[in-house]
């Protein structure tokens, strides 16, 4: 198994801190649009009966479970967050494995986006709505977090063979390292 050098950590935690960090003033420009724009003004329809800009505040997570409670999810972001700097850290860093560093840093900056609205105003601001199908409205964070988990599963079904996996767990979890 080969080990991240020093110098390729560093490296690669500074790539991911300035894409982190774009990603997150991209979702930031969006809400504050959001809130400029569209707070307490009706729906912007963009296409009938499908799709529209609705600005909603909301105190809970996806299709409004957990109304109110602020500092679970803030507990709950910030330990995700720890863990996917350790797992950045130690994805190996050969271009295989780029696409799950990838990952990681879209929910790095999704659960960050996220977790600023609910630091800041005590609720996440949400403005995409889906009417044609009734589906919760959503933000760019949003978007950053369920992409990168459906990718994710795109890549451990048909991309990952099960020796890619061993080896990333072997990187990964320090009591599987066998060196």
């Amino acid at each position: 198994m080969k080990k991240n050098t020093e110098k390729q950590v560093i490296r690669l935690y500074i790539w991911g801190a300035v894409v982190s960090f774009l990603l997150i003033v991209f979702d930031q420009w969006t809400k504050y649009l959001a809130v400029t724009k569209l707070k307490d003004q009706a729906s912007f329809v963009i296409l009938q009966g499908v799709f529209e800009l609705h600005y909603l505040e909301n105190q809970g997570a996806a299709f409004g479970v957990l109304q109110g409670k602020k500092l679970f999810f803030i507990c709950i972001t910030i330990l995700m967050i720890i863990v996917l700097a350790y797992i950045f850290g130690k994805i190996p860093f050969e271009k295989h494995f780029y696409p799950l560093q990838a990952i990681c840093i879209a929910l790095f900056a999704g659960a960050i986006g996220n977790l600023i609205d609910r630091v800041m105003h005590d609720y996440v601001i949400d403005f995409f709505y889906f009417s044609l199908i009734n589906f919760p409205v959503f933000n760019v964070a949003d978007i950053y977090l369920t992409c990168s988990i459906a990718l994710f599963i795109i890549l451990l079904l048909f991309y990952y063979k099960e020796d890619d996996l061993d080896y990333l767990s072997a990187c990964i979890l320090p009591w599987k390292n066998k060196e």
